[in-house]
C-alpha cells in the first residue's frame, strides 16, 4: 500500500511540475525575444533620427539661401525707386528761356519721405547680409533669424507706406482732382511723372521682396 500511494502522488504531481515549467519557460522565451527585437529596433531608431534631423538641417540652409537671395532682390528693387527718384526733374520754357518751369521729387514732401524710405531700406540690407551669411554657415540658429525677422517687418511697413502715399500722388498727377483743384500736370510734365510712376513701382516690387523675407523667416522658425 506504501508502494502504490507513493507512486499515484508521483504520477499525480510530475505532470502538473512539467506544465508550470513549460509555462515559466515559454514566458522566459518570450520576454528574450522581445528583448532582443527592441535591442535590434534600437540602432534603426537613432539612424532614422539622424537623417530627420540631416534633412531638417538642409532645409533650413535652403531656405537661408533664398533669405540672401530676396535680399539681393529687395535692394535692387529699393535702389532702383531711390536712385530714380532722386534724379528725376524735367524743365518745361514758358515763353522764353528765362521763364521756365521745373519740376524736382523735392517740390513734394511726400517724394522726400519716398527716398529717404527707400534709402534706409538699401542701407538695411547692406548691414543685414552678414547676418545672412551667418544663418546659412549655421542654419539652427535662432537669434540672428529672429533679429531679421523684427527688422525685416519694420521695413516692409516703412516701404509699404511710402509707395502707398507716393502712389497716391502720382494718380493726383496723371489725372488731377476737380473737387480740390488739383490738376493734372502729367499733360505737360510726361518725362517726369513716368519717371516717378516707375520708381513707385520698383518700392512696392522691393515691398513685396520684404515680405516675402518675413514669411521665410517665420516659417524658417517654425522649423
Amino acid at each position: 500500500m506504501p508502494i502504490s500511494s507513493i507512486s499515484t502522488s508521483d504520477i499525480l504531481k510530475h505532470p502538473v511540475m512539467d506544465s508550470k515549467e513549460s509555462e515559466n519557460i515559454a514566458v522566459t522565451n518570450a520576454k528574450a525575444a522581445a528583448k532582443g527585437k527592441a535591442a535590434e529596433g534600437t540602432p534603426t531608431v537613432v539612424v532614422a533620427t539622424k537623417t530627420e534631423i540631416q534633412t531638417r538641417r538642409g532645409s533650413k540652409k535652403g531656405l537661408a539661401i533664398v533669405d540672401l537671395v530676396l535680399r539681393l532682390g529687395a535692394s535692387a528693387a529699393a535702389f532702383a525707386a531711390a536712385y530714380t527718384t532722386g534724379n528725376s526733374d524735367q524743365i518745361i520754357p514758358f515763353f522764353t528761356q528765362f521763364l521756365q518751369f521745373h519740376a524736382q521729387y523735392t517740390d513734394l514732401p511726400t517724394f522726400t519721405f519716398f527716398v529717404v524710405a527707400n534709402a534706409v531700406a538699401v542701407g538695411y540690407i547692406g548691414l543685414s547680409m552678414p547676418f545672412s551669411i551667418v544663418c546659412i554657415i549655421r542654419p539652427r540658429a535662432i537669434g540672428p533669424r529672429l533679429v531679421l525677422v523684427i527688422f525685416d517687418t519694420v521695413m516692409f511697413a516703412l516701404l509699404i507706406s511710402a509707395a502707398g502715399a507716393s502712389s497716391t500722388i502720382v494718380y493726383l498727377a496723371h489725372n488731377g482732382n476737380l473737387d480740390s483743384n488739383w490738376l493734372a500736370i502729367c499733360m505737360q510734365y510726361s518725362n517726369f511723372c513716368q519717371t516717378l510712376s516707375g520708381a513707385v513701382v520698383a518700392s512696392f516690387v522691393a515691398a513685396v521682396f520684404f515680405m516675402m523675407l518675413v514669411v521665410n523667416s517665420t516659417f524658417t522658425l517654425k522649423k
